[in-house]
């Protein structure tokens, strides 16, 4: 194969931050237009989430920060 090629679609990779000790602990994809239909009609979101922080210890909540390449 010569190269691989980029995924199309609504997927994106993020990375996700502790809110508390500001560390990056987890990378995952979340669907972007699946996302928006969410918010405009329950005016809820996915994130954040609450996960598991190596750094603190214990269980907080992690937002979503940046879009990786």
């Amino acid at each position: 194969m010569a190269g691989s090629k980029k995924k199309k679609g609504p997927r994106q990779p993020v990375g996700l931050q502790c809110t508390v000790c500001k560390g990056f602990g987890y990378v995952t994809a979340y669907n972007k237009n699946n996302e928006t239909l969410k918010k405009q009609t329950t005016g809820e979101s996915s994130f954040p989430l609450s996960k598991y922080c190596k750094r603190c210890k214990k269980h907080t909540e992690f937002k979503l920060m940046k879009k990786l390449k």
